[in-house]
């Protein structure tokens, strides 16, 4: 699915009816995480290089400069701060990897991007597109306060942890269901609240709770952590298996990995490691590739390299 030519991608398999020459910028933010991981498992064969290459070609020069959601050479496009946000934390994780100064960069300047998208109309939080001043979703909240904490982390500058508590806390005022899950948005200016659930909103709030834990040791964040995946397992997980989104699946993966860090209870990664193997076995075709239709999606592929990735890292 790389275009050798470009160094792009495409989103499908189907060269028909694609919508555009080469993918989105969101299917990138699923791969760029997966070749992390994979990079994790043998450093040696450099999956993140090309993806990071890729990726470049998806900058825009507009003031605040940050990636399109668009390849750029190709047309402008609009920009989305959750793009940003995924590519930044995988960056992060690259940099505590490799210790390479150019993954800081990127991060920080997707964090003073992302900032831009702050302001008080209900009371504080992100909007999810630049420009579109209709909606502040969990999607583009939850990364944001994963950002600021790992900024945090390697910087101990103390407006990142300023900048994550008021989103997380914002986050769970506005968009945290009574049982421990998040809903998708608020909507602006009516405050109508749009209360689908998803796993990765559930997922990276899991995750900020138990990064907070780790940073804070404040017990309060890993008692939320724990109530959030108790709930996202009762919701989420039917029929002994969970709904068909794997990015969506893998970020939830990723908030219950580091709340197994700390309270070693494997219930979650049990699911995830029978969960990733009914996959391989019913939805795998011929060509290795992933997917429940005839068609293979880039995101879908780049979702579970992750997954496996991280499971193998677990049994490591």
């Amino acid at each position: 699915m790389r275009d050798r030519k470009t160094g792009l991608y495409f989103e499908t398999t189907d060269s028909i009816q694609k919508e555009n020459p080469h993918s989105w910028l969101w299917p990138l933010c699923a791969l760029v995480q997966a070749a992390n991981e994979m990079d994790v498992l043998d450093a040696r064969q450099q999956y993140l290089k090309p993806v990071n290459k890729a990726i470049d070609q998806y900058y825009s020069e507009k003031s605040p400069v940050a990636y399109q959601d668009y390849v750029t050479a190709e047309r402008l496009s609009s920009r989305f701060y959750d793009d940003n946000q995924w590519i930044a934390i995988a960056y992060l994780d690259a940099y505590n990897r490799t210790r390479e100064a150019g993954y800081l960069k990127k991060a920080i300047m997707v964090y003073d991007y992302m900032i831009t998208g702050v302001d008080e109309k209900a009371g504080g939080g992100l909007y999810w597109k630049d420009g579109d001043f209709s909606t502040k979703n969990t999607c583009s909240n939850a990364p944001a306060i994963l950002v600021a904490l790992q900024l945090y982390k390697i910087t101990k500058e103390k407006k990142y942890m300023e900048m994550a508590l008021a989103v997380y806390n914002w986050t769970n005022k506005t968009l945290r269901a009574p049982e421990g899950l998040f809903y998708d948005a608020i909507k602006i200016p009516s405050g109508e609240i749009d209360r689908k659930f998803y796993t990765y909103n559930t997922g990276a709030m899991l995750q900020a709770n138990a990064l907070l834990f780790g940073i804070t040791a404040e017990k309060k964040y890993l008692t939320e952590a724990q109530q959030i995946s108790k709930a996202a397992k009762s919701y989420f997980f039917k029929d002994n298996r969970l709904p068909g989104h794997y990015w969506f699946n893998a970020v939830l993966l990723r908030g219950n990995i580091e709340l197994y860090k700390i309270d070693k209870n494997p219930d979650w990664i049990n699911i995830f490691r029978n969960e990733a193997q009914r996959i391989w076995t019913e939805e795998r075709d011929g060509a290795n590739l992933l997917g429940e239709h005839q068609e293979k999606t880039l995101i879908d592929q780049a979702a579970m390299m992750e997954i496996y990735a991280r499971l193998r890292q677990l049994a490591q």
